[in-house]
């Protein structure tokens, strides 16, 4: 995955869609920044890669933070975790998956699920020759 891109999480047994345009942040500086001076908007999200903690520092709403393994396990959830809150380390954490509040409800995500990521394909442009 390259930073910056769109991605769409979905839960795989199910294959239920978690969040359809979650934005990779993967580069020391768009970890860093993460979502301050953003807002989620309902099917939005962030997925921080490599990370296994996070804070909600300046932020001006909660969020639902989710811990993932290497393989995209569910380990922890921290729902609508409000404004200036820390976790700091997640024991086997691999990425952070960014949420708006209300969404590991609404989607029936829980700890032990699997999430997988469905990166984006180029669309073929119609009419064009080689």
């Amino acid at each position: 995955m390259k930073d910056g891109t769109t991605v769409t999480l979905r839960e795989a047994e199910t294959g239920s869609v978690v969040a359809s345009a979650v934005r990779v942040a993967c580069s020391p500086w768009s970890r860093l920044r993460g979502l301050l001076g953003h807002t989620l908007e309902s099917g939005e999200g962030l997925l921080i890669s490599p990370c296994n903690g996070v804070h909600t520092f300046f932020m001006r709403y909660p969020i639902d933070v989710v811990f993932l393994d290497g393989e995209g396990g569910v380990l922890l959830i921290r729902e609508a975790m409000p404004a200036n809150r820390m976790v700091p380390w997640v024991r086997g954490a691999h990425r952070v998956l960014e949420l708006p509040a209300g969404t590991a409800a609404t989607t029936g995500i829980g700890r032990g699920h699997k999430l997988e990521v469905i990166e984006a394909t180029a669309t073929p442009v119609q009419g064009r020759t080689s």
